[in-house]
């Protein structure tokens, strides 16, 4: 009988993670084990073990005080003004360095993106700017006159006001707010010629645009904590980006030197079981929330780290494209036929083939780290570790 299963995930059980934990022992074990404990379930070549970036950096030990970051920050802006651009709306991932960045000036002048911020926490809706007459890409507003415009709007989900809840914040660290609103990064320089850039994704225009406008200095995000302050966590090539709140003065930081790990994780499983497997460190997926309009990829990459078979983007043929064209006079075991066939014979590279229309034109590790941050979840699964099957199988596979 034909195999009528295809790509399967399964979520992963394993231990409360602490620093100092030898992560490539927690993670080969608990696989292994879920394989003992699982009938029918049995480690392939190509498999795909899968485990959160926050179990890697507990691990490293990867974590910075709000006053680590507000030494990084006075150090590096002088600790008078500084204008804070873009950050995005979050108490979980910004909320705790605008912390930090408060304590280590005298001044913040907080200028957020709108209607949305970069992933997609809305502040007001595109239909309020256009019942107000007002232009994000032009418009720069004040507080005052925000308020005016817009009121007192909470977060969809959150039930938040982000614009008071970032003023308090900065208020109560001792340091003078002013809030302005603009989506072009150089209107924050009529206030100050010192900037921290904190968008994740748009980084470095951002910074180019602000450096040839005549800011005079200009860091990013990803350049706080980017080396050890006070023996701190750090994380040289992402900073605070992909940080997340730890405790009420502390953040976990993306991790750090992630290869050894997976390729440690790949060499462990193939010694206990002759398998080859394919290994990832993933963080938050990339994927759009319809109704909150919320971008996921809160994170600078979706995967930090994996292995050389996860290199790449889908190589697929469309298979309702090949049944409604080329063999739309085909049906049962015929068309089924034919379609394996085809499916044999394609090119290694489909891209530009009408064939291959519709496809996620994606990088696998995109796609991949999307099904597992869904698979493990962001609450209490307990299962940051995500064991995927068939992933790389297709209709020919028995």
């Amino acid at each position: 009988m034909a195999r009528m299963i295809g790509t399967v995930s399964r979520g992963v059980r394993a231990p409360i993670i602490r620093n100092g934990d030898d992560i490539v022992d927690v993670v080969t074990t608990s696989v292994l084990e879920a394989v003992e404990s699982e009938e029918g379930f049995e480690v392939r070549d190509r498999d795909i073990i899968a485990m959160t970036e926050a179990i890697v950096a507990r691990a490293q030990g990867n974590y910075a005080s709000v006053e680590d970051i507000a030494a990084d920050v006075k150090a590096k802006f002088g600790g008078d003004t500084v204008g804070v651009i873009f950050p995005i709306l979050s108490r979980n991932r910004f909320a705790i360095c605008l912390r930090g960045i408060a304590m280590g000036a005298k001044k913040v002048v907080l200028m957020l993106s709108y209607p949305s911020d970069e992933v997609g926490n809305h502040l007001i809706s595109l239909d309020a700017l256009d019942e107000k007459g007002v232009n994000p890409y032009t418009d720069v507003l004040d507080l005052k006159k925000y308020r005016e415009l817009f009121g007192y709007e909470k977060h969809t989900f959150t039930g938040v006001d982000y614009v008071e809840y970032y003023e308090q914040l900065i208020t109560e660290c001792g340091a003078e707010a002013e809030i302005i609103f603009a989506n072009d990064p150089r209107a924050v320089l009529k206030y100050t010629k010192n900037v921290l850039n904190c968008d994740i994704h748009t980084r470095a225009r951002t910074k180019r645009l602000l450096k040839n406008a005549g800011a005079k200095i200009v860091f990013g995000l990803d350049e706080i904590l980017n080396a050890p302050v006070n023996g701190s966590g750090f994380n040289a090539d992402y900073g605070l980006l992909g940080s997340n709140k730890a405790t009420e003065d502390q953040v976990k930081l993306f991790p750090r030197d992630c290869q050894p790990v997976v390729e440690n994780i790949q060499k462990r499983i193939f010694d206990a079981t002759g398998k080859r497997v394919e290994v990832m460190v993933y963080g938050d997926g990339a994927f759009k929330d319809p109704i909150g309009k919320i971008w996921e990829l809160a994170d600078p990459v979706v995967s930090p780290a994996y292995t050389s078979g996860l290199e790449g983007t889908p190589n697929e043929l469309k298979l309702k494209y090949l049944a409604d064209n080329e063999f739309a006079a085909l049906s049962g075991d015929e068309l089924k036929s034919a379609i394996k066939d085809k499916i044999h014979q394609k090119d290694d590279n489909l891209v530009g083939k009408m064939a291959s229309e519709g496809t996620t034109p994606r990088r696998l590790t995109d796609l991949i780290g999307s099904l597992c941050d869904l698979t493990s979840g962001s609450g209490d699964k307990g299962t940051p570790i995500v064991y995927i099957q068939g992933y790389f199988d297709n209709y020919t596979n028995d």
